[in-house]
C-alpha cells in the first residue's frame, strides 16, 4: 500500500468537520486538529491540503515508505491517531525493542524480522492497550475502536 491508498482509507475513518467539545484537537476537518496546527483555517481546509499535511508530518516522519505496505498504513494511522513518537514506540514494542520513538536500524532490523501480519497484530494489541490508558477512552473509545477493527479487516495474509 502506498501513501495515495492509505490516505484513502484513512480519511475514511477521520471523516469531515466537527467541533467536538470533549475532542482536546478542538475544531477538526478530515482529522487536522486547529490544536495541532494553529495557523490552518480548518473550517475551510480542503482535502488536498489535508493530504499535503498528512504526508508531510504523518506518512513522511513515521518513515512508512519504510516498512511492508500494510505495516506503512498502520503505523501512520497510528500515527494521525496518537502521535508519530507514540506510533513508533507501539511499532517497536509490538517488534520487541527499545521503544524510544525513533526508527533506527534496531527498529528496521527488527521490523523486518516479523511478518507484516504478525507485527500488524502485536502493534494493534500495543495501540489498544495504550488507548485503554488515555482519560479520553471513556468518550472516544467505540469511534478508536471501530477505527481499529475497520483497518484489521483490511489486512492480508
Amino acid at each position: 500500500m502506498n501513501f495515495d491508498q492509505a490516505f484513502v482509507i484513512l480519511i475514511g475513518n477521520e471523516g469531515g468537520y466537527s467541533n467536538d467539545p470533549h475532542d482536546a484537537g478542538g475544531e477538526t476537518q478530515f482529522g487536522i486538529s486547529k490544536r495541532a496546527y494553529p495557523d490552518v483555517d480548518i473550517k475551510n481546509l480542503t482535502l488536498d491540503q489535508a493530504k499535503a499535511i498528512y504526508k508531510r508530518d504523518y506518512w513522511d516522519k513515521a518513515q512508512a515508505d519504510q516498512y511492508d505496505g500494510q505495516v506503512g498504513f498502520h503505523v501512520f494511522d497510528a500515527a494521525v491517531n496518537s502521535g508519530i513518537g507514540t506510533a513508533i514506540r507501539l511499532l517497536q514494542r509490538a517488534v520487541g525493542v527499545k521503544d524510544d520513538g525513533v526508527v533506527g536500524p534496531a527498529t528496521l532490523a527488527a521490523v523486518s524480522a516479523v511478518s507484516p501480519v504478525k507485527l500488524i497484530l502485536n502493534m494493534n494489541a500495543e495501540r489498544l492497550t495504550y488507548m485503554t490508558n488515555l482519560m479520553a477512552w471513556d468518550n472516544f473509545s467505540k469511534g478508536w475502536a471501530r477505527r481499529i477493527a475497520n483497518n484489521l479487516k483490511l489486512v492480508e495474509a
